[in-house]
């Protein structure tokens, strides 16, 4: 919506919805499971479900991450959507010397090294590498919306969802 306006958003939204394979079921794993079996040919999915499942010891996740590639969309305009995380401290706080010693701690390089490699998520700190196994992924153009732009078409997005059927 941000990017494109309500009406061009709806109309891929409608797209997607008609390219539906099948009705979304279970998590990404499950995406990506439906199409290394080729029930489906293509998913949406976070990367680090992709990562978890080549960083597996089994054999059979093995292959599904295998039987699949990845795309990043959106390289050649905008990029491709992050999702993030954030944190931050109420002004209430009784303890808020401490909420920021946290939150410092938790955008340390040592903090982010082990989300990095735990989650197999792509770090926030620059500085930080992502794992191996998501930096076998690929590089790619990140999206550079300011994020408070979601928040601002949140609402708009939803409904433009909603009248296209998605599930």
């Amino acid at each position: 919506v941000a990017h494109l306006g309500e009406a061009a958003a709806e109309l891929w939204a409608e797209g997607v919805v008609r390219n539906f394979a099948r009705t979304p079921q279970s998590n990404d794993t499950g995406q990506i499971r439906a199409v290394a079996s080729g029930e489906c040919q293509i998913a949406v999915v976070n990367t680090y479900y992709l990562a978890r499942l080549a960083a597996s010891d089994d054999p059979a996740d093995l292959a599904v991450a295998a039987a699949v590639g990845i795309v990043f969309p959106g390289q050649q305009g905008n990029g491709t959507h992050v999702n993030i995380s954030g944190a931050g401290v109420v002004s209430t706080s009784p303890n808020r010397d401490n909420a920021i010693r946290f939150l410092e701690y938790l955008t340390s390089d040592r903090a982010q090294s082990l989300f990095a490699d735990g989650n197999n998520e792509y770090p926030a700190v620059p500085s930080v590498g992502a794992s191996s196994n998501v930096a076998a992924l690929g590089e790619f153009k990140e999206d550079g919306l300011n994020a408070a732009e979601l928040g601002v078409h949140q609402a708009t997005a939803i409904m433009v969802f909603d009248r296209a059927g998605w599930q």
